[in-house]
């Protein structure tokens, strides 16, 4: 973060009434380089369309950064008046063949929210594309009417178009990391990623509002998980109604229909359970539905279709009425356990494809404590699907109600392992011996990989025993028609897998279920068998198993005997990994290595193996001041803090000892 963005925050906290200053630009970098490339080599330029509050116009600002440039903008007051967008460009009065001889000149020219244009401004930048001596990027909204002039820029082919996508959950992560000190916990980032939908002014003024009205916060755990993820900060209960929340939930609180009204705000309290339709009269539902402000799904359930909606709803409504419709957390355990026992019965059937999970997202979202039990589901079900950090999150959820259950203790202790964060594994399993599984996988992350195998036997011999007097089978399978999922006797075919996972596919013995793409994996790595670990890759993919998947992709590069192959392998392997929010397991370690350049890796191979900076310095001959850089610019392409998280991501032989 630079030490401007640095200050605004600062300031912020302490409640200064000051501007804020603009976010650092982050994410994007495909579309960045695109746009740069439309303006270099003779090319016309580019037309950037995308919905309302997307980052066109600080997409193309910095696309075009450093360069001599005229700008021009669309207003919406403006639109009646001829040339308008251009009154600082040209005279006062001037026809369209003048006006495009006198910015013909120019060499570029940014037109922004060209949606808004009057039309003889819309008309002037058409002609100046035709006339192909300005290079032009234009900026309009999808959302809304375009001039026609504006729109033929790209059905004509003049400009080439580019059609922005919502900012994806990845780059939304990167854009909060730097625009706030300690960044944001995952469920208050998927919360507002979630009611923002790529809408980036929305997502600065809800960040902004809520940091001033003091709704971020760190929310206090358990005394032992007490400093870990200290830095992040969480958004709980009721969500800031400011002016641009208002303006982007127009459609339903200025609806002019009282019925219509009533209705929305009926289905905005009954949130997060959903109605079904023969409850409302089909009237007032049918001109909702056209509007595109409700959505009825296969089974007549009725939801509101924006999930801003709702909170806009409910915190505009005044105290009485919400007295009078809201629903109580009560209200909403039995769909609870509903929820929960979908969740462990997809976990039970290897298939942890995302699906909706409303009931303890709201819950969560309202500040309202989540049930242990509930929570280590959710936790283990991100954790199966690769989302490391938010099953840590969901896991300190449940610890926040029950600081001593063993299954969120568990969860937290295995998300934070296999992201390297040992710091925070340890305390999980501080005193816990009933914790040996989570124990395993942090040996494993301090470099053991043997000590984690050896215990990983133990509880493969001890959990087979158990899982045999109790009848239980399956990978993650919590007991018959049980919601709940056992850490005190571990699942031995979990066990079993999780050998594969660190290379060791002798220690399953072979007893994975033969009919599993568990076993697949396991009897592909034990052959070296690239393609079959590609195919299983591919299974565990389309299963939701991220983290499993690109461990296979990572296992097939050294297998591989075709160096093409090995390539493909390895470029979806970091593909998957970076998908699994901080993932840094055994398996990942040569994909990391492989980010950094040949020295940096030789200076990193030293400092895990126990070398100080001087040391390294004086053994390649180099200034100690050369090697802290290259282990600063390592760190962070690593994804390490310090020294201390190194030996988890060097596969030497001296760095596998405890």
């Amino acid at each position: 973060m630079s030490t401007r963005a640095h200050t605004a925050v600062t300031t912020f906290e302490r409640d200064a009434k000051t501007l804020a200053l603009p976010w650092p630009f982050t994410g994007r970098e495909d579309e960045l380089e695109l746009i740069r490339r439309s303006l270099s080599g003779g090319r016309p330029g580019i037309v950037v369309t995308g919905p309302t509050g997307c980052g066109k116009t600080r997409l193309i600002t910095e696309a075009v950064r450093g360069g001599d440039r005229a700008r021009a903008a669309g207003t919406p007051g403006t639109r009646h008046i001829p040339f308008a967008a251009f009154t600082h460009l040209l005279p006062e009065q001037v026809t369209l063949h003048r006006a495009v001889q006198l910015l013909s000149g120019t060499r570029l020219l940014l037109v922004d929210d060209a949606h808004l244009l009057d039309d003889s401004s819309a008309a002037l930048v058409h002609q100046l594309a035709v006339h192909g001596r300005t290079r032009l990027v234009v900026a309009a909204a999808d959302d809304a009417p375009v001039p026609g002039a504006v729109s033929r820029l790209w059905t004509d082919e003049l400009l080439p178009r580019l059609a922005l996508e919502p900012l994806p959950r990845q780059d939304t992560e990167q854009v909060l990391a730097s625009a706030v000190d300690g960044g944001l916990e995952p469920l208050t980032l998927n919360r507002l990623h979630r009611l923002c939908r790529g809408d980036l002014r929305l997502l600065r003024d809800l960040v902004d509002a809520a940091r001033e009205r003091g709704l971020l916060r760190r929310l206090p755990y358990a005394d032992a998980d007490a400093d870990a993820g200290a830095g992040a900060w969480a958004m709980r209960g009721p969500l800031p109604l400011t002016a641009t929340v208002r303006a982007r939930a127009a459609q339903v609180l200025e609806r002019p229909c009282p019925q219509e009204r009533e209705t929305l705000e009926r289905l905005a309290f009954d949130e997060p359970l959903a109605p079904h339709i023969d409850d409302f009269d089909p009237r007032i539902l049918e001109p909702l539905e056209t509007d595109g402000l409700i959505h009825v799904d296969d089974r007549g359930a009725v939801r509101l279709a924006h999930p801003l909606h709702g909170p806009v709803l409910r915190a505009a409504a005044g105290r009485l009425r919400a007295r009078r419709l809201a629903r109580t957390p009560d209200d909403c355990g039995p769909a609870l356990k509903t929820e929960e026992a979908a969740l462990v019965r997809r976990i039970e059937r290897a298939d942890v494809r995302g699906t909706p999970t409303p009931v303890g997202e709201w819950l969560a979202q309202e500040g309202t404590p989540v049930p242990a039990g509930y929570a280590a589901v959710r936790a283990r079900y991100a954790r199966l699907r690769g989302e490391l950090r938010e099953a840590a999150a969901w896991a300190r959820e449940g610890l926040r109600t029950a600081p001593d259950d063993a299954e969120c203790r568990a969860e937290l202790a295995l998300a934070a392992a296999q992201t390297g964060d040992t710091a925070t594994a340890q305390q999980a399993v501080d005193g816990r011996p009933d914790l040996a599984a989570a124990a395993a996988w942090l040996a494993a992350a301090r470099g053991d990989v043997d000590g984690a195998l050896t215990t990983l036997a133990d509880l493969a011999h001890a959990a087979a025993a158990a899982d045999a007097d109790a009848g239980e089978r399956g990978y993650g399978a919590g007991p018959a028609g049980g919601a709940r999922v056992r850490y005190d006797a571990v699942c031995v075919d979990a066990v079993r897998y999780d050998a594969v996972r660190l290379g060791a596919p002798e220690k399953a013995g072979g007893r994975l279920p033969a009919d599993s793409v568990f076993a697949r994996h396991a009897d592909a790595l034990t052959r070296g068998d690239g393609p079959g670990l590609d195919r299983a890759a591919e299974e565990l993919e389309a299963a939701g198993f991220l983290l499993f998947a690109a461990e296979a992709r990572a296992q097939a590069v050294a297998a591989h005997r075709d160096p093409r192959a090995a390539r493909t392998s390895r470029t979806r392997a970091v593909a998957l990994a970076h998908r699994c929010q901080g993932a840094r397991t055994p398996a990942l370690s040569g994909l990391v290595l492989g980010e950094l350049t040949a020295r940096q890796r030789q200076i990193v191979a030293l400092a895990a193996a126990g070398l100080s900076n001087r040391q390294i310095a004086e053994r390649l001959t180099l200034s100690v001041r050369t090697v802290g850089n290259h282990l600063y610019s390592a760190y962070a392409r690593l994804g390490a803090s310090d020294r201390g998280a190194l030996p988890w991501l060097v596969d030497l032989p001296d760095a596998r000892s405890a």
